[in-house]
């Protein structure tokens, strides 16, 4: 019963969202410049039906999906070499902050010229992803009780059972964090790319391609596309970690 209110909450917030956008459509009246809601679906549609779609959108999610495992080994590893390597994190770290702080549209920018159109979504995904794990990581370690690490060196516990009793459960919540926050921003950082660089045969270069001709009705649909994905993509992956962090939990509970 409540998975049905769920359900029907949920049809009743997009039929609002749907209604709002056909009253703006009927306040502008400008089909080249804002389509009406069943012509955007008709649309998608005819997409849906056309080969090149899913070429385009499995090429998308391969350069965004790549870049984000890269960044995401990349971050976990930096931050293991940071917590035994203090020095380490410090020199890293203000690389870090220019990083987080510099806006998305110019590492696009230095990027295409420096490596080209076809490699520049899924070095934008790993530069956007890489701060994140590394940081939400490197406070996880921090974050260990000083009393187990001590417990762990008095009983000079191996390397893979300290991994597996001490360092592992500290981060976990934290790489759960970071994945769920970052999984979102890189794929919006790597359409954004792909729509600057227009890498061929990807959703951005489409986007960026509807725009050009004035395609309004193509612009809609491909970003439509962009946020059902990115739901998608979303909810399906955070189900997947939260299986695997809860099943992981219970088979360290069994064995405590």
């Amino acid at each position: 019963m409540r998975r049905l209110k769920k359900i029907g909450k949920g049809f009743l917030i997009a039929a609002i969202w749907i209604g709002i956008w056909y009253g703006v459509w009927a306040l502008i009246h400008t089909p080249l410049l804002f389509p009406a809601p069943h012509v955007v679906a008709k649309r998608l549609w005819e997409l849906l039906g056309e080969k090149v779609f899913y070429l385009t959108t499995a090429k998308s999610l391969w350069n965004i999906l790549k870049g984000f495992l890269v960044g995401c080994a990349a971050g976990c590893l930096l931050a293991a070499l940071s917590s035994l390597l203090p020095w380490f994190g410090d020199l890293i770290r203000p690389f870090m902050t220019v990083v987080k702080a510099t806006p998305v549209a110019s590492f696009i920018i230095l990027l295409l010229i420096f490596a080209g159109a076809a490699k520049t979504p899924s070095l934008v995904t790993i530069l956007i992803v890489l701060p994140i794990f590394w940081s939400n990581l490197d406070e996880g370690i921090k974050k260990i009780d000083p009393k187990m690490r001590e417990v762990a060196k008095v009983y000079r516990f191996p390397l893979l059972r300290r991994m597996k009793i001490l360092v592992f459960p500290s981060i976990l919540p934290y790489f759960s964090a970071s994945f769920k926050s970052a999984l979102g921003l890189a794929w919006k950082a790597g359409v954004a790319a792909e729509i600057i660089a227009m890498p061929k045969g990807t959703i951005g270069t489409e986007i960026g391609n509807a725009k050009q001709y004035l395609e309004t009705a193509d612009l809609f649909a491909w970003t439509l596309t962009v946020i059902l994905l990115s739901f998608l993509i979303e909810f399906a992956l955070t189900k997947l970690i939260d299986h695997l962090f809860t099943k992981k939990r219970e088979v360290r509970h069994a064995e405590v």
